[in-house]
């Protein structure tokens, strides 16, 4: 009796390992949508991720508009992604627009675009930036504009196109989150809570749109190496800088590179190496799973991950107490 146990545990073992080693080599095969062609419009597309992924999508023929406020960097990636296009007749243009303070002249200006221009086929949401700070070091004004430029620059210019995409029964929402849109961390009270606000936008936008055949990807790049990176670093506490750089910096071409393929496969997450595997499986919760690969990883793994997470918060903690330390010993010294 024990060895017929044996051999059909054995054999169900080997049923379920080729079943799920089948789904992972469908989906590694399984390609991404064309957008050689199509309309794409990359807010924030001036600089950094966006500019990269409006030139990865110029190099795969999609004739690209860039939206952002600074009308001389815009004119200057314009250039750059038209260098980068695959074909001459490929239409690269840019847009001044702030995206989140009046919701009637984004929505003008993007149908204005659509009727010059073409139906948009693919919106990348790429507009925003942190000030990183404790939270009673912030300012009114700074929390308004992270709310500003994080979430309404993001649910405006979608609100203002969905429904032309769901009419259309076509269409890819991307939005760029971050790894704080997982879990907070010290220094990133306000644009963590942003972050997290384009998180459940996403997951409920994702619910809205799937059965009209437009998809919508939520990605979490770790630290990026871009002009707002920059830009935050001068004013970044000394926790959140250690506990940042554990994770190292990544190149924006990168980031581009995995965001518009994983928005072209449908996928709802999408995240850059091992870290973000990590974190977004563990935290993957009520999300919608991005493959079934995907989702048989995370149920397997998501008991132990949360205990390697645990372990994770642990030592940001301890971090962050040690800085507390040599700050009251050195107060205590002068």
């Amino acid at each position: 009796m024990m060895s017929i146990l044996i051999a059909i545990g054995t054999w169900a073992l080997s049923v379920v390992v080729l079943l799920v080693g089948g789904v992972f080599v469908f989906e590694w095969l399984q390609r991404a949508k064309s957008i050689s062609g199509k309309h794409v419009v990359v807010t924030g597309g001036s600089s950094g991720i966006g500019k990269s992924i409006a030139i990865s999508a110029a190099k795969r023929g999609a004739h690209v508009t860039i939206i952002a406020r600074n009308q001389k960097r815009l004119e200057e990636a314009t250039q750059e992604i038209t260098k980068a296009a695959a074909e001459s007749s490929q239409r690269v243009q840019h847009l001044s627009l702030d995206l989140s303070s009046d919701y009637s002249a984004v929505e003008t200006a993007l149908w204005a675009l659509e009727e010059e221009s073409g139906p948009i086929f693919m919106l990348i949401n790429c507009a925003g930036g942190a000030v990183c700070g404790k939270l009673e070091d912030t300012s009114a004004n700074d929390i308004q504009g992270q709310i500003s430029m994080n979430f309404l620059s993001t649910v405006y210019p979608t609100k203002a196109l969905i429904s032309r995409m769901k009419s259309r029964g076509e269409g890819v929402v991307a939005i760029t989150g971050s790894i704080s849109s997982l879990f907070g961390i010290y220094g990133f009270s306000i644009y963590s809570s942003t972050k997290f606000a384009l998180r459940g936008f996403a997951e409920a936008l994702q619910m809205e749109t799937k059965p009209y055949g437009v998809s919508v990807t939520l990605s979490f790049p770790p630290d990026t190496d871009t002009p707002g990176f920059a830009n935050e670093q001068k004013t970044k506490p000394m926790e959140t800088r250690l506990i940042s750089e554990s994770a190292g910096l990544i190149h924006p071409d990168v980031v581009a590179e995995k965001t518009l393929n994983d928005a072209l496969k449908g996928k709802f997450f999408s995240f850059v190496g091992f870290e973000g595997w990590l974190v977004s499986a563990v935290c993957a919760g009520m999300s919608p799973p991005s493959s079934y690969s995907a989702l048989a990883l995370e149920a397997l793994f998501m008991g132990p991950l949360r205990l390697v997470s645990a372990g994770l918060l642990m030592n940001f903690n301890a971090i962050v107490k040690k800085c507390k330390h040599d700050r009251n010993k050195n107060k205590k010294v002068e």
